[in-house]
This record gives C-alpha cells, sequence and structure tokens, in this order.
C-alpha cells in the first residue's frame, strides 16, 4: 500500500517556485477572546501570518492549481444513490505476519459501535480509486536518506492506477509546509516534484504537516458521488521529532477522527536520542509514540526501517496495503446528532487453522451534529494561511 503532513500550507507546480518570493503578509481574523488563554510555544519565533493558538479562524479559502482532469469512472447519465447515513470503513484483514488475507467471506465480518453489533448493509473488494498524499521531511535529519527516499516515493506514484491521484508535500517548519505539486494523475508530473525535492534548516513540524495534509486529501473531490468512492490514504516519510508545531497532538487527533483517511508513516528514529530523563521520554520513545499512534488510530500502518535499504520493500507493502482491502458499509444503530466519539471495531471468525485473523480499520468516527435550529452544524473551518503570489 502507499506511504506518504500550523501554521501554512502552500500550492504551486514545484518546490522551486516558491524560492524567494515574497510571502503575503496579510494579517488574519483574530479569534475571539478566551478565558483561559492558551500559551504560544516559545521556541521559535512565529511568522507575522501565524494565527493565535486556540479555536482555528475562518480564514482564506484555499484555491490549488488546477490540474488535469483523471478519466471518469462513472458514465456521464448514471444515477448515483447514497445514504448519508452509512458508515464506511476500509479494513485490512492480516495474519500474525502482516500478510494480507484476501478470502474472507461477508458473514465472516462483524462490526461494533460502541461495543454494540451494527448491520453490515455491504461488503465488496472492489477496487476504487485513490487519493493520497505523499508527504516528506526534508529537514537536516533525514538528509542522508533523501536520495533514497525519492526513489521509494517514485515507487509508490508509479504503481498508481487509472483513477488514482497524488499530491506531493515537503515539509519543514510550520511556515515551511509546502505543496510542490498538488492532485494530479500524471506520474511524470509527480516524479518531477519529487526530483524537486531539497534539504532546508528548521524546526521540524510533523503534526502541523499531518494535519493539513490529511485535511486535504479529506476534503478533496469531498461530496460528489465519485469522491466518495474514493480511498483516502497519507503517505509520511519522517524522523517522527516534532520539534515545532503549532497544533497540539490532542487536536491532531480530534481532527483525523473527522476524516475517513489512514495514515501510513516511515519513521526513521534510529537517530534520535534514546535516553530518557527522570521525567520526560526520550526524544526516540516520543517519535515512536507519535508515529504508532497515528497508524493504529487511522488504519494504517507504521514502518521503523533499519537502513535505507529497506524502503524498496516497504513501498511494495505499501502499495499491497492500499489494493487489499475490504470496504465495509453498516447503518450504525445510534443515530444520535451529538457530535459525540464512537469506538469502531471490526472482528473477522477465526478457523481451526492456527493462522490468527486480524482486522484493521479506523478506531472511531465522530458523530454528526445539530444545532439547535435542527440543521446539521458545519466544521469549524481550517487554519490556512493564502496562497503566495
Amino acid at each position: 500500500m502507499c506511504v506518504i503532513s500550523v501554521a501554512a500550507l502552500v500550492f504551486g507546480p514545484s518546490a522551486g517556485a516558491f524560492q524567494d518570493r515574497p510571502r503575503n503578509t496579510q494579517s488574519p481574523p483574530k479569534p475571539a477572546a478566551s478565558a483561559t488563554p492558551t500559551p504560544t510555544p516559545a521556541t521559535t519565533q512565529r511568522p507575522a501570518q501565524a494565527p493565535t493558538l486556540g479555536e482555528p479562524p475562518p480564514l482564506w479559502k484555499l484555491k490549488p492549481t488546477p490540474t488535469p482532469t483523471p478519466p471518469a469512472l462513472i458514465d456521464e447519465g448514471d444515477i448515483i444513490t447514497t445514504d448519508t447515513d452509512l458508515v464506511q470503513l476500509h479494513v485490512r484483514v492480516i495474519d500474525r505476519n502482516n500478510r494480507p488475507i484476501n478470502n474472507i467471506q461477508n458473514s465472516e465480518f462483524h462490526v461494533f459501535e460502541d461495543g454494540v453489533a451494527q448491520t453490515i448493509e455491504n461488503i465488496t473488494r472492489e477496487e476504487v480509486p485513490i487519493s493520497y498524499g505523499l508527504a516528506v521531511d526534508t529537514s537536516g535529519s533525514l538528509r542522508s536518506q533523501l536520495p533514497t527516499v525519492i526513489e521509494a516515493g517514485k515507487t509508490i506514484i508509479n504503481s498508481n492506477r487509472k483513477g488514482d491521484e497524488t499530491f506531493l508535500v515537503r515539509f519543514i517548519s510550520s511556515d515551511k509546509i509546502e505543496t510542490v505539486q498538488d492532485f494530479t494523475a500524471s506520474k511524470e508530473l509527480l516524479n518531477d516534484g519529487l526530483d524537486s525535492f531539497y534539504v532546508e534548516g528548521g524546526q521540524t513540524a510533523i503534526i502541523d504537516a499531518v494535519y493539513l495534509s490529511a485535511e486535504h486529501v479529506s476534503e478533496y473531490k469531498k461530496g460528489d458521488p465519485q469522491g466518495d468512492r474514493r480511498r483516502r490514504a497519507l503517505i509520511v516519510i519522517t524522523d517522527g521529532e516534532d520539534r515545532n508545531s503549532f497544533y497540539k497532538q490532542e487536536q491532531l487527533f480530534a481532527r483525523l477522527r473527522e476524516e475517513d483517511v489512514q495514515i501510513f508513516v516511515i519513521g526513521f528514529v534510529n537517530e534520535l536520542d534514546k535516553e530518557a530523563g527522570f521525567i520526560r521520554k526520550s526524544p526516540r520513545e516520543r517519535a515512536v509514540n507519535l508515529i504508532n499512534k497515528l497508524a493504529e488510530e487511522t488504519g494504517g500502518r507504521a514502518f521503523f526501517p533499519e537502513s535505507v535499504s529497506e524502503l524498496p520493500q516497504i513501498a511494495n507493502e505499501i502499495i499491497r496495503d492500499l489494493r487489499t482491502q475490504y470496504v465495509i458499509q453498516y447503518s450504525p444503530t445510534n443515530k444520535a446528532p451529538d457530535g459525540s466519539f464512537r469506538a469502531i471495531k471490526v472482528t473477522v471468525d477465526q478457523t481451526s487453522s492456527s493462522d490468527k485473523r486480524i482486522a484493521l480499520t479506523r478506531n472511531g468516527r465522530i458523530a454528526r451534529k445539530e444545532t439547535p435550529g435542527g440543521s446539521t452544524a458545519p466544521k469549524p473551518p481550517p487554519v490556512r494561511m493564502p496562497k503566495k503570489p
């Protein structure tokens, strides 16, 4: 399957297009004052356009660079009907050795929400288009690995099939999260974008990069019938040490629970300090915990290569994981529009053989929430910076 990130997410055709350009210094609207102000990290001086910590204020609307439209997978004139109450899960089934199991019968699946068995409406293994982002940490910590990382990225991209679309992000600090290539089906554009990646100094902002990148994957073509059929994923390559993000982990995972995006992370953590203090965990332990949580909460997968020589195999495993999944739809028994978190668990019947079958998917969802007037409450707008001129 494939792997593929607050203060800025910038769209453009290549990394080079952003160099030496003046930044838009328009100040965003200030959020309402809070009774208990949240302290701003003091590690580095924030750029002038960085928003204040707190509830994300409504800023500029992102306008991605137009890209070629991929071949339509649904003929014009086709009538598409959907049940907006259905919850859709992308499920991987593996054995103890992480090998995919592809012969599960529909009757062997069971879905539970908050411990209550749900009625499964539909199960399929049809191959649907994949929209995914590839976000690469290009800070100095990955300097020696970057050439091999680029080749692994090309392996993933070159496996794209009809209808698949990818976008590329390079990230360092919060003010250096750049979309080198927006969503496109063109492998040539994507490979050229990877070739333009370069290492740059800065305090790594992994949480910010994942927050913005996952959000962009989630919102892409959302609401149209063809877009709703897509599988959505994010592949992140990093050393896992977050040094100066605007968002906190709690904010990131709260947002991820609203999005059906699987996250695959390749973590080069071996060079991080293994020594822990009396109170604080070691940088390596913190990085491993963050990477594992990103994968587990979204139904993705974490990889911790010992050397760059493992990257080709990891790339092929990501490709395999993305292609060998079951799509399960169920109508939840709890339809209360209260905006609460609902824990999800999928199980499969075990056979008489010794091989254990393990079902992996996202660990929950956020229920819809209605306003007092009865309408569904909109999501709070994301924090984004305006597109550079």
